[in-house]
């Protein structure tokens, strides 16, 4: 808990944007026991566990950052390119989960 008293709770509460849903993020959570999820582009492992920690009240193991090129896309005769992503991969303590499919209460 001590990570958490170092950030501020506002910073905290912006840093996680999104979970990432998808066939590799489901095979990297049943393999490894991690969840992956989209940040913001500025933000440090130390507050991505620490955001983790606060909203989902579970322990954080380690945290590995991926920066994602956004593909090149055409449009008739326009060229364009889909933003920029960073994915964080969370590992979680032996025996911690965290469950998106349930329903919030």
């Amino acid at each position: 808990m001590s990570a958490i008293l170092k950030h501020s709770e506002e910073r905290l509460m912006k840093v996680l944007l999104a979970p990432v849903i998808s066939e590799k993020a489901t095979f990297v959570a049943e393999k490894n026991e991690q969840v992956v999820f989209l940040v913001m582009p500025d933000a440090t492992k130390l507050e991505i566990k620490a955001a983790v920690e606060l909203l989902f009240k579970v322990q954080v193991e380690s945290v590995q950052v991926a920066n994602r090129q956004g593909k090149q896309k055409r449009s008739g005769r326009f060229n364009g390119r889909r933003n920029h992503t960073r994915r964080a991969f969370v590992c979680l303590k032996p025996g911690q989960e965290i469950n998106f499919t349930e329903e919030a209460k």
